[in-house]
């Protein structure tokens, strides 16, 4: 249970940066932001001054509000000219996160504000948030083995000859069954997210946004599951995000009715050798961008490093990305993400290979760095499923 405790130790860490970079507290109107410090997502402004209790001002609903939220001072959104009295004169710089807020909503609180400075605490936020509490790592290992769960039962619908977009349908009908809240959050701009996607054989192989596999769509505006029927001896790769009670993790397991080809065998084998790896390193200390050059030194190593992390020559520059309340937290194991590892962070770890004309072979796990390296939290069987 989200606890008043809870909260008031993610602002209290808050405030920690705040003091640390000078600032007098920080406004918050992203909603999962919001409901990170609060415990409630609504159309509402969050104020967490640099000492002190935090105000939650809420457009709507503000009875929901105040039946879900656990902070003690709640209140209707003010109108522009209550605004600036609920701040001393004191108050002159304020953190706000530029990553998510339109420039419509940055010129909004300028010019109600106008003695104040905004300065940009987005990657502060996004650092904070990104080391999960006990409470949250309980919610992350109860996501993990629900959608595992899930994962488990695909050998009893999978079928020869069923289309793409029949297994999906089946998949997530068993997901929300299972309790899934459907929407996938992403906080990066342009991206969007579906539940998951599964796909097949070529199809596998188209892009779309920055990410190993995407798929081909339903539509040249859609990205992930097809029409295209299944087919014997072709991979059927399923990857898909759970998501309960907010937060989220990450899996990907590979299915082939018949036999393999056996460069894609081998590939699998090298995305597991890769995983392992990664799982060893995820401890306090160890550096983001060099764990993906290790990993792609092991794809090099193995003579398909042309082939790792999507087509030749549109390759994703990443192998393992932050997930939480949103798909896309920090820390991300990518090139030029330089973050040092630390205990609590959770991490969805994903090394695929693409082989065009042949489809997509790989392997993705959500893990939390510990002192003994990753615990891996969507804990099934990695193997391909031969059916």
């Amino acid at each position: 249970m989200f606890t008043h405790t809870e909260a008031m130790q993610r602002v209290a860490t808050m405030q920690a940066q705040l003091q640390a970079k000078r600032l007098d507290g920080a406004l918050f109107i992203f909603p999962i932001d919001v409901y990170y410090f609060s415990g409630t997502r609504q159309n509402s402004t969050l104020w967490i001054p640099v000492a002190g209790e935090p105000v939650l001002m809420v457009r709507k609903s503000l009875h929901r509000a105040r039946v879900e939220s656990v902070l003690t001072d709640i209140r209707p959104f003010p109108s522009s000219k209550e605004f600036p009295a609920l701040f001393s004169t004191e108050v002159k710089k304020i953190g706000f996160t530029f990553d998510v807020a339109p420039v419509q909503q940055l010129n909004y609180y300028t010019k109600i504000l106008p003695e104040c400075e905004f300065i940009d605490i987005s990657t502060v936020n996004r650092e904070v948030r990104s080391v999960k509490s006990p409470y949250e790592l309980e919610q992350l290992r109860t996501s993990g083995a629900k959608i595992s769960s899930v994962f488990k039962q695909v050998p009893e619908f999978l079928k020869e000859g069923m289309r793409e977009i029949d297994l999906a349908a089946e998949f997530e009908h068993r997901l929300r069954n299972a309790g899934h809240e459907g929407y996938i959050r992403m906080r990066a701009f342009n991206q969007e997210l579906f539940m998951g996607l599964a796909v097949s054989a070529e199809s596998a192989t188209y892009g779309f946004f920055d990410g190993a596999v995407t798929g081909k769509g339903l539509s040249n505006a859609s990205q992930g599951t097809s029409t295209l029927e299944i087919c014997r001896n072709k991979p059927v790769l399923l990857d898909y995000s759970g998501v309960f009670n907010g937060y989220i993790t990450d899996m990907t397991r590979m299915f082939v009715i018949g036999t393999l080809d056996s460069e894609l065998q081998r590939a699998f084998e090298l995305s597991l050798e890769i995983q392992q790896h990664l799982q060893n390193a995820l401890k306090p200390g160890a550096i983001c961008e060099e764990l993906f050059i290790q990993a792609v030194e092991i794809a090099d190593k193995g003579g398909i490093g042309t082939h790792f992390m999507g087509m030749p020559g549109e390759q994703a520059r990443f192998v393992g990305h932050g997930v939480g309340l949103e798909q896309d937290e920090f820390p991300v194991l990518a090139q030029g993400f330089k973050m040092s590892l630390q205990v609590g962070q959770t991490i969805a770890i994903e090394p695929k290979f693409v082989f065009p004309g042949k489809g997509v072979i790989g392997i993705e796990n959500t893990f939390a760095v510990s002192h003994n390296g990753g615990e891996k939290i969507t804990d099934i069987d990695d193997r391909i499923v031969f059916l």
